[in-house]
């Protein structure tokens, strides 16, 4: 079976060209097509010699993702695409154009485990984790396609980046080599449901990214019924995660929470926010929950008394711009129509 090279790090890259009795000093060229020039045939690389690029077609693949859908928003001018994996899976990737800059949201799982209630991307089942080349596809094939250099990325497409860690933190250490595509990580938002011991693996690692917990209520009860994972990992168990985050990296975390009609959009509701979370100085970013054919919840209309209670409470909070509504932006919708 031939080896994923995109997956390689600079050392793995270096090590596994000299098994093929190639000279080191050609693993920092090949790591510049393929992440700086974003090439996906090994014919392309015109400063190494023919005979080597044939070993190297014969040692390694590039598998590039396939546009199967391309939806492109009238009202904001977001798109949405269906990548088609290698296997047959599919998955979305999401670019949004701001004032800023343009911004990626990837998926890191074909699937998901979580189940959430409100979300899209579960509903389907699991299928497999993401290789760090099928995450890295995603930004480069969308960058190919579109002409854009995107300038930050959010892990909060379909799958749980924490429940693949070790191919989403290989994933993020290539994005940041400095002898490749060299985005820092403090332009990387990393959403995760809320398993309190891969927060806990991911602090030691002081990435410098930012970390946003899908939060949704602030007491058991509700949380549970939204989430199972907080049968697992409960509030307690995930402030003190969050606590020892924001401890070990000084990194502000940001807590997202989706207002559901008549279930967690009271006034007590968010005063139970407010005292859950102001010690830790964090931001809410308060969502507007997506219609999809699994979710029975209804947008709450309280959005704004929301915000302000919040905020009179001196809790730092936005309320989410929607984009990409008439494309069903929302991760997993498309997906689903093709599943």
């Amino acid at each position: 079976m031939k080896t994923d090279i995109l997956s390689l790090t600079p050392e793995e890259l270096q090590d596994e060209i000299t098994v093929t009795g190639g000279q080191k000093f050609r693993a920092e060229q090949i790591f510049n097509w393929l992440h700086v020039k974003k090439t996906t045939n090994f014919s392309e690389m015109s400063n190494l010699s023919e005979q080597f690029r044939q070993k190297l077609t014969a040692y390694f693949c590039i598998k590039p993702l396939i546009i199967r859908k391309k939806l492109v928003s009238e009202y904001d001018y977001t798109v949405k695409y269906l990548y088609g994996l290698n296997d047959g899976e599919n998955i979305e990737t999401v670019l949004m154009k701001y004032r800023h800059g343009a911004s990626l949201c990837i998926s890191t799982q074909a699937g998901c485990k979580m189940n959430c209630a409100f979300c899209a991307s579960g509903a389907y089942g699991f299928k497999r984790n993401l290789k760090p080349s099928e995450m890295l596809g995603q930004l480069y094939e969308t960058e190919r396609d579109s002409g854009i250099d995107v300038k930050s990325i959010v892990l909060m497409g379909i799958g749980e980046p924490l429940d693949n860690f070790g191919n989403t933190v290989k994933f993020l250490r290539l994005l940041s080599d400095k002898s490749g595509r060299n985005m820092s990580l403090r332009h990387v938002s990393l959403s995760t449901c809320g398993l309190s011991d891969r927060i806990d693996e991911l602090a030691k690692l002081k990435l410098g990214l930012t970390l946003s917990v899908s939060l949704h209520a602030a007491d058991d009860k509700t949380r549970s019924r939204l989430m199972p994972v907080n049968d697992v990992f409960n509030i307690d168990r995930l402030m003190a995660s969050c606590r020892n985050y924001f401890k070990e990296t000084g990194r502000r975390i940001s807590f997202e929470y989706a207002l559901i009609k008549g279930l967690n959009d009271s006034f007590e509701a968010a005063d139970r926010l407010v005292k859950l979370i102001k010690p830790l100085g964090a931001h809410v970013n308060l969502i507007t929950v997506n219609p999809t054919l699994k979710n029975t919840h209804h947008a709450s209309g309280n959005a704004k008394v929301f915000y302000e209670r919040l905020t009179s409470s001196g809790i730092n909070a936005t309320i989410r711009r929607t984009l990409g509504a008439d494309i069903n932006a929302a991760c997993g919708q498309l997906r689903g129509q093709e599943n």
